[in-house]
Parts: C-alpha cells; structure tokens; sequence
C-alpha cells in the first residue's frame, strides 16, 4: 500500500549494517561469525528453571524495578565481584536487555544541547541515541595500535556541555580493557563535574589471560557518579530473553526508572525467576573466561593461514583481524563479498565509526559452537579473494 504522507526519522542513519550482513547470511546460509550471540543451547538448568517458574504463575507482568529476587542476587554478586553496595530497592533495576539500560540511562539524563563523550570504535547504538535526545556525541578515536585512549584529549573535549561520558569496558569491539591508570585519569577529569558516567560493562566475565576488569563499581569516586550496565543474556547464553540491569546512586537510578517505566514497564518475570536462581551459584559466570577463551584460542588456530592478521583480544566475544594487502579493498565490501561468495558472515569495523570510514579490518565472533567456530576459520583461511 502506499502512503500519502511522507514520514520522516530524527535519525540520518539508515538500517544498520548488523541488520544488513543478518539479511545477507539468511540469503547465503553463512557461518554466522557476525553476531555477539551465543549459538550453543543454555544450561538445562535455567531451561527448567524457567518452566518452573512459568507453571508456578509468574506469567504476568513483574515489578517495574525487576522481581525483587533478582534484584536481591544482583546487588549480593556486585558485592562480591566489586566490594559496592547497592540497595536493591532504589539503586538496582532489571531492564529488558541492555540496550534498554543504555537508551534509557542516555534519555533520561542527557538533554537537548547537551554534549556526550564516546569512544571509538563504539558499539552502534550510543551515538543515536544521544540525537535523538537533541544532545551532540562528541567522538574521540581509541588508535588501534595501542587500544589506549589518550586522556589529555579527552580533557580537551571536555566543556560546560559535557553532560556525560560512555565507557565501554570490557570493549566492543576491540576487546580492550582499561587498567587502573585509566581509572585515575577518568576520577581525576570528572572529579567535581556534575558529568555522569554510563558504564557498558556486558562483557564483565569474559576477560582472558589473567587480566582484570576494573568495574566503575569498584571505585567509589566513579561509582558515585556511574550508571553500570551489564547483560544476564550475555553471561547465561540466553540474549533472545533481552534480560539486562543497571545499577547506580538511588537519586540517578530514579530518574532511569521514570523512562524505564514507559518504555517497556517490565522485563519478562519467567526469565526473572529463573535467572535469579543461576546466579545463586557463582560459578554460573565464574566460568565463563575459560570457556570463551579457549573457543578465542580454536578460531585463531582454525583460521592459521588466512589473508588476515589477528590483533589481540583480552575481553569479550570478538576478534578484529586485519585484511592483508594482498587482499585490499574497504572493509565494507570484503565482508560483503565474504558473505556472498565464501559463506561466512562478519562485521566491518567502519560501521563502529560516525563517519564510517574504511579501516581494513574485520570484526570477528567466537560466541559460537566449536563446530562453528572450526567450519568459518577453515572458510576464512581458504578463500581466495
């Protein structure tokens, strides 16, 4: 049917490129190497923990805040994780994924006129989501040979604008960490400001090689001024129930609740109930480094040989690899022809930048079965492009 009204988005951008390589693959039936999603089944487990909580009645909408059970187990494994004490009551909220978190701890803080520091490359959707509140993000490059941010330009971005900075540690899609240098140079630029910090921190248990993830939480100055996100879909392979929280001062977190509350209202109370009682048991995410280490370790031996050069990775469910030049051509098109021509699905790092500029390197996922894992590396070591 056509439209006798033309309608018109606040957003310049268009479909995403995830939305873009997800129709692709479904057309070739590509390795999915694209997407920050586990392939493999969730723990059985949670499964009946769920349907338990399903046939005892938990089927109708849950608190606003999250069912307070969960909220009780957040606040307990902050604690243990981060030494912060958050009250579950006010300063604990169980969001519907965390996407949700972000956007809603973006809306309900930043105003029009404002300014937004991030970092890239920076996963999608803070940049649009800080327009659509009328506020400008303000970009600083992370350099790809070092992974360091380099602070005393951040100091220069800052002015009487800056309403807030958007950290994203474990990164997306480098798989950096900051190190606790890091963290004095981020107290010591926000000390005394009324900037907040949005801290994405979805990949809190999956850092490798005994390195350390230094939460927000952990640092009162920081926590003070913090909204930390991170993702129950992520840590329990289950990101199709879109379970997320936030944590954070109670006079911040009420603000996130009055946009959280018209939003979406409520997260799913099933998938509460049960997430709840996984993480009853620690080890249900202690264990998650050894595991996405050693799937990081099987696609960089199943890829030995390939046209591309591996960086390191200490965090997350990425790999970025390098097109050799022998290979050359933008980012964008190598992965589009990957997927058309070689069956495997993967995302360029040009779509992580505002101006989208070629960068020459791929992003890689190993969130995967080791099947998978083996079948894309071994397609990735033997084309000839």
């Amino acid at each position: 049917m056509k439209s006798a009204c033309t309608f018109t988005s606040k957003l310049t951008a268009g479909i995403s490129i995830f939305s873009q390589i997800g129709q692709l693959a479904a057309e070739h039936n590509a390795i999915n190497l694209w997407q920050g999603s586990p392939s493999f089944t969730p723990d059985n487990h949670l499964l009946s923990a769920v349907s338990r909580a399903m046939t005892e009645g938990f089927n109708q909408y849950a608190p606003m805040q999250g069912e307070r059970i969960l909220r009780q187990v957040l606040a307990e494994k902050t604690w243990q994780l981060y030494g912060a004490d958050y009250d579950p009551e006010n300063e604990v909220t169980v969001t519907v994924g965390g996407l949700e978190a972000i956007y809603a701890t973006i809306t309900a803080l930043v105003h029009h006129n404002d300014e937004v520091i991030i970092f890239e490359p920076a996963f999608e959707c803070y940049a649009p989501a800080i327009r659509l509140q009328g506020a400008t993000p303000v970009a600083m490059q992370i350099p790809l040979d070092t992974l360091k941010i380099d602070w005393i330009k951040v100091a220069a971005a800052i002015t009487a604008k800056t309403r807030m900075i958007i950290i994203n540690s474990p990164h997306n899609p480098t798989g950096a960490l900051l190190d606790l240098d890091d963290i004095e140079q981020l107290i010591a630029l926000t000390r005394g400001s009324h900037i907040v910090i949005l801290s994405d921190e979805v990949y809190e248990h999956m850092v490798y090689d005994g390195k350390v993830h230094y939460s927000m939480c952990r640092f009162p100055e920081l926590a003070e001024r913090s909204v930390v996100i991170s993702s129950l879909g992520k840590s329990y392979s289950v990101t199709g129930w879109r379970i997320g929280y936030c944590v954070a001062p109670a006079e911040i977190m009420l603000e996130i609740r009055k946009v959280h509350q018209y939003m979406v209202f409520s997260a799913a109370a099933p998938f509460q109930r049960a997430l709840a009682t996984a993480l009853s048991d620690p080890s249900s995410y202690l264990g998650l480094a050894a595991l996405y280490q050693r799937k990081r370790d099987l696609l960089i031996a199943s890829m030995e040989d390939s046209g591309l050069t591996i960086l390191p990775c200490s965090s997350g469910f990425f790999l970025l690899a390098r097109i050799n030049d022998d290979l050359r051509r933008s980012d964008t098109e190598f992965v589009f022809d990957l997927v058309r021509n070689h069956g495997v699905g993967t995302i360029p790092l040009s779509s992580f930048y505002g101006d989208a500029k070629d960068t020459g390197i791929i992003r890689i996922s190993f969130c995967k079965d080791d099947n998978i894992l083996r079948e894309g590396g071994k397609a990735l070591a033997k084309y000839d492009l």
